[in-house]
């Protein structure tokens, strides 16, 4: 059936093979970790940590860093034996080709857009709000948020948004430096990487002097919690399962699992390692291992220093400067240089974002089933130029006009369904070709690959409803697509 077509794992090896016409090879071990800490340590952290503690879990946001780790350590393993043995460009899409067939592979392609376009959409309108944080509220309120977001200033004046200008301008300069190479972008990135982590650190041995226990009492939101009124003059109340306990604990989960995503990103370059057996899964699983322990700790401290009903008030966009400014007094200095830190990992997470999708379109469209300009390389620069322009393009219409809270749960949202995928792929792989070397092999198959559908899989379930309906429209869009063109342009048609 031309729906469940495969493509060989030998073609793909054949593809994957270094050519003066293929992706040129520049990234090692290093490198490929600081990509994955560029992509995680960013609005995950530093907005979405916020997000989850004052929506779902409070203090107990670290409880569902756990979880939200745990799915993706689950999910990581199973990424890293895929990664190491199908060195190329594609991430879950090329895994699925060869496991699950045509069909499985162009939805999970589809659900990577919303991981990694929608990824980038989401940190650059966060980009923006720190921005204006650091130019103390400069920018008018018109001109950095989306059509959908309105709020009261102190004068009792309704201000609504038109478009969010410093959301595209970052988009813009990022995607200009992804056209000129791999090799610089990943330079640029490990600077920042550097710089944010020091940043990182940094709060967490001053802040931790600041912890108020009675932040941490009651850990996790009771049933009974009162209403926390918004900017909006509106209230949000903590009733419902997931909006308290452990259903809020798990909702928190999926939220903060956004900040979760970079380490994935990771396999979309596996066509530029130098050795990628080797240097997969020690980029995938290290990047992992060390944004897990800097999360726990960093959402630890921040909700010790402020009350998680802040972060629905004043602190919600801007959290760790609000944090910092209104309750570590003398440290001023410090919110100044955590929002500039801020501002350069966002980058860097966008940066990764963008490279991830475009180099998911360029296997798709030299798979047939995406128009060839997403996959027509620059002569001289060797990379996936158009792909880059077009993608600046339709994510600049999510940044410019789609709230942040809309774009990053449906970034979660396709993320899990992405991994879902991967994990089910390296079952069917192991029972269809056991022989085939593994340089590097999930362990306890299939009882890890089996809890990480099953952890990913809660998680979505925890997400809100409309979330869960906007992403099941989104697929439908996905099929009119593939059975539309992609179905009939197919290379292996």
């Amino acid at each position: 059936m031309s729906l469940s077509r495969k493509k060989s794992l030998d073609s793909l090896m054949a593809q994957a093979a270094d050519s003066e016409k293929g992706l040129k090879r520049t990234l090692g071990a290093w490198s490929l970790i600081a990509l994955g800490i560029g992509a995680i340590i960013g609005a995950g952290l530093f907005v979405r940590t916020a997000s989850a503690a004052g929506e779902h879990a409070g203090s107990a946001v670290t409880i569902s860093f756990l979880v939200a780790a745990v799915g993706c350590a689950f999910a990581g393993l199973c990424y890293a034996e895929f990664a190491s043995m199908i060195p190329i460009a594609g991430s879950a899409y090329t895994y699925a080709y060869t496991t699950m067939g045509e069909l499985t592979a162009w939805i999970i392609g589809w659900a990577l857009v919303l991981e990694y376009a929608l990824g980038a959409a989401t940190v650059s309108i966060s980009w923006s709000e720190y921005l204006n944080q650091l130019l103390g509220g400069s920018i008018p309120f018109e001109w950095c948020h989306s059509p959908f977001e309105r709020a009261l200033d102190t004068a009792g004046v309704m201000h609504h948004g038109i478009i969010n200008i410093p959301a595209l301008f970052i988009l813009l300069v990022l995607s200009l430096l992804l056209m000129k190479g791999t090799e610089e972008s990943a330079t640029v990135n490990s600077i920042i990487v550097f710089i944010k982590v020091a940043i990182v650190l940094v709060f967490i041995a001053v802040g931790w002097h600041y912890i108020n226990p009675a932040n941490h009492t009651p850990y996790v939101i009771p049933a009974d919690a009162p209403p926390v009124q918004l900017r909006d003059g509106t209230f949000y109340s903590y009733e419902g399962f997931f909006r308290h306990g452990w259903g809020g604990i798990l909702s928190g989960a999926g939220v903060v699992f956004f900040a979760f995503i970079g380490f994935d990103a990771v396999s979309t370059a596996a066509q530029e390692a130098k050795n990628p057996a080797k240097d997969m899964p020690r980029g995938i699983l290290g990047s992992l291992l060390i944004c897990t322990i800097l999360y726990i700790l960093f959402s630890w401290v921040l909700t010790g220093v402020a009350p998680y009903t802040d972060f629905m008030k004043a602190g919600k966009e801007a959290s760790v400067s609000y944090a910092i400014s209104t309750y570590m007094h003398g440290f001023g200095w410090l919110s100044t240089l955590v929002t500039i830190a801020i501002l350069g990992g966002f980058s860097s997470v966008i940066l990764v974002m963008l490279l991830g999708q475009s180099r998911v379109f360029y296997t798709m469209a030299s798979d047939g089933l995406l128009p060839k300009v997403f996959c027509e390389l620059h002569p001289k620069w060797r990379t996936p130029y158009k792909s880059n322009a077009l993608l600046f393009v339709f994510v600049g219409l999510f940044a410019g006009f789609i709230p942040e809270s809309v774009a990053g749960n449906l970034t979660s949202i396709g993320t899990l369904f992405a991994f879902i995928l991967v994990c089910i792929g390296v079952i069917i792989l192991r029972k269809a070709d056991p022989s085939r070397p593994r340089p590097f092999k999930t362990p306890l198959v299939p009882i890890v690959p089996a809890l990480g559908v099953i952890v990913c899989t809660a998680m979505i379930i925890g997400l809100d409803t409309k979330t869960q309906l906007t992403a099941l429209v989104w697929m439908l869009i996905g099929l009119l697509i593939y059975f539309g063109y992609s179905k009939k342009h197919s290379k292996l048609q």
